[in-house]
C-alpha cells in the first residue's frame, strides 16, 4: 500500500458517531459507493415518502435503511446515463455523456432504421478527473471494484490505490464466501482508510461495487433465505446479491465508526443506472436500463455526513455529474482550478440547507442522450427542466411531454395540449446536443423494413452478454416495447 505523508494542514479526526451531524470539517473524508444496475426501487427503504413503489417489498437492505435514516434521500436523483460506462466517465469528469461522446456500453446493433454513432471507448488522458484535483489538494485516493472506462485504469486518472482496469468480468471470479468481491472490497477500503487516518491525511474512496452483476454468486445462505420467501419467484438470486451488497455496505459503515471517522466523513450511495430493461414499470416508473425513461435513469441517492439533516428528503433534481464539483467544494479546491467545461453543480448548499435550494449548473436542465438501440428501445434523448420532461425519438422526430411532479410514471403525455412548451424544450435539447457536438444516429441506407428485427444485445466492454429474444422496438413516440425478457447472460472477459 502507498505510504502517506502528513499534509501541511492536517484534518481534525472524528470522535465517533455522536459528532456525525456537527459542522463540516475542513477537507472532510469522502466515500462514494456506486452500485451496479440497482434501480430506484431496489432497496427496502423508500426513495420518495409519498410513493409506495419507490422501495422493494422483496429485497431486504437493513443497513441501507439505517443509513438512510442517518442522512438525506434524494427523490429525484439521476444516473448520467441508462447504462454503466457512460455514467462512470460522467461522474469522474463532471460532464454529460453526450458532451464526453460516450453514451453506450454495449456494441452497436446493425439492421435498424438508423445507424448508431460510434463512441469513444476510453477516458481520455488529458481529461481532468475530480480524483486528480483531490489528490493535488492533499487527499489520499482509492478506487476499488469496477472501473469499466479504460484509459489506463484508475491509476492513470488520480487514484493512489485501485484494483486495476477491470470490468464486469471481475464479478464472476468471486463466489461464496466473498460474493462478487463485496467483502474483499470492504476490507481493502477499511485498510486504506485506517492508513490515511494514521497519516492524518484526508481521503477519498470510491467503491464501485460489482453487484448486482453475477447474482448467482450470492452467498448460498442468502439464496436459501429468499428461495423460501413468498413471492421471490425468479428474483431469488437478485434478491440475495442485493442483501449481500447491503451487508458489504454495512461493513464499510462499521469501519468508518471503528476508525472514529464518522464525524468527518461524507458517504454517498447511488447506482450507475436503472434496473432491468425493455418495457414495463418498476417502482411506479416506466422503462429500465437502456432507456432514458425514468426507470432507466432515476436511481437511489443517499448522503450522510457532517451537517446533513438526518432522515430527510430532498426533491431538488440532482445527477451524477454534480458529484465532481461537490467533492471539490468539500475538499476546498478553488473554483478556478476546475475545468472550464464542468457542467455539474455543487450539492453542498442543498445539503447544508436541509434539502432546499437550487443546484448552480451552467445549463438550466438535465439532458440524457441515448442515440442507440438497446433492450427494445430506439434512439432517443430527453431533457428535464423543472418538473417537465420531454422525450424525443430520433427515428421519426416525435416527442412526448410529462409533468414529473404529478406523473413520475410518465403515463400522461401532455405534448398535444402544450405545443409551445414542446417547441421550447425541443429547441433547448437540440441546441445543447449541437453545442457539445453530440454523436447522433444517421439513416441506414441498407435498412430493409421487411427483414426480421436484429437480436437484442446487452452488456458491453468487459460486460455480460444477453441471450434475449428478438428485441421489440418501442413504437415511434410511444411507450417502451415490452419485448422478450432477456435470458441468462453469458459471461465475457474484458474486451
Amino acid at each position: 500500500m502507498r505510504r502517506f505523508t502528513l499534509p501541511a494542514v492536517a484534518i481534525l479526526l472524528g470522535a465517533g458517531t455522536t459528532a456525525l451531524f456537527a459542522a463540516p470539517p475542513r477537507q472532510p473524508n469522502i466515500v462514494l459507493m456506486l452500485a451496479d444496475d440497482q434501480g430506484w426501487d431496489g432497496l427496502s427503504v423508500a426513495m420518495a415518502p409519498d410513493i409506495a413503489g419507490s422501495k422493494s417489498e422483496l429485497f431486504q437492505t437493513p443497513r441501507l435503511e439505517a443509513f438512510a435514516r442517518q442522512g438525506m434521500r434524494f427523490t429525484d436523483a439521476y444516473a448520467p446515463a441508462p447504462v454503466c460506462s457512460p455514467s462512470r466517465i460522467s461522474i469522474q469528469c463532471g460532464r454529460t455523456p453526450a458532451a464526453l461522446h460516450w453514451t453506450k456500453a454495449a456494441p452497436p446493433e446493425a439492421g435498424h432504421k438508423l445507424v448508431e454513432p460510434r463512441d469513444i471507448r476510453d477516458i481520455p488522458a488529458d481529461r481532468v478527473t475530480f480524483a486528480e484535483l483531490l489528490r493535488a489538494a492533499g487527499y489520499a485516493t482509492a478506487h476499488y471494484g469496477k472501473w469499466h472506462i479504460g484509459g489506463g485504469g484508475p491509476g492513470a486518472h488520480g487514484y493512489d490505490e485501485h484494483d486495476g482496469d477491470i470490468g464486469n468480468e471481475q464479478a464472476f471470479k468471486f463466489t461464496d464466501p466473498n460474493p462478487v468481491d463485496i467483502f474483499g472490497m470492504a476490507s481493502r477500503a477499511e485498510a486504506f482508510m485506517k492508513e490515511a487516518r494514521d497519516a492524518r491525511k484526508p481521503f477519498f474512496v470510491q467503491l464501485s461495487w460489482n453487484a448486482l452483476h453475477a447474482p448467482e454468486n450470492a452467498l448460498e445462505a442468502t439464496k436459501r433465505k429468499y428461495a423460501a420467501a413468498d413471492g421471490a419467484g425468479r428474483q431469488v438470486e437478485r434478491a440475495a446479491i442485493t442483501e449481500d451488497l447491503d451487508t458489504g455496505v454495512g461493513r464499510v459503515l462499521d469501519a468508518i465508526d471503528r476508525l472514529g471517522l464518522a464525524g468527518t466523513t461524507y458517504v454517498i450511495y447511488t447506482s450507475d443506472n436503472g434496473s432491468g430493461g425493455g418495457g414495463g414499470r418498476r417502482g411506479g416508473l416506466t422503462g429500465g436500463k437502456g432507456s432514458v425513461w425514468e426507470g432507466g435513469v432515476r436511481v437511489p441517492f443517499i448522503v450522510r455526513g457532517p451537517g446533513v439533516k438526518p432522515d430527510s428528503f430532498c426533491r431538488v433534481p440532482v445527477v451524477g455529474w454534480d458529484l465532481f464539483p461537490t467533492f471539490c467544494h468539500w475538499a476546498g479546491v478553488p473554483v478556478e482550478q476546475l475545468p472550464a467545461d464542468i457542467e455539474g453543480g455543487s450539492l453542498v448548499s442543498i445539503l447544508d440547507q436541509g434539502g432546499t435550494g437550487v443546484v448552480p449548473r451552467r445549463l438550466d436542465g438535465l439532458v440524457f442522450h441515448f442515440p442507440h438501440y438497446q433492450s427494445g428501445h430506439t434512439p432517443h434523448a430527453a431533457i428535464r427542466v423543472g418538473n417537465l420532461k420531454l422525450v424525443k425519438f430520433f427515428e421519426d422526430g416525435s416527442t412526448k411531454l410529462f409533468d414529473l411532479a404529478s406523473d413520475p410514471g410518465e403515463r400522461s403525455d401532455l405534448a398535444a395540449a402544450r405545443g409551445e412548451t414542446v417547441r421550447d424544450l425541443v429547441a433547448r435539447l437540440d441546441g445543447y446536443l449541437a453545442a457539445v457536438d453530440a454523436r447522433m444516429p444517421k439513416p441506414n441506407p441498407d435498412f430493409d423494413p421487411a427483414a426480421p428485427p436484429p437480436p437484442r444485445k446487452q452488456g458491453g466492454r468487459g460486460g455480460q452478454g444477453g441471450r434475449g429474444g428478438r428485441g421489440v422496438q418501442a413504437p415511434p413516440g410511444g411507450a417502451p416495447g415490452q419485448g422478450n425478457a432477456p435470458g441468462n447472460g453469458q459471461r465475457k472477459g474484458p474486451a
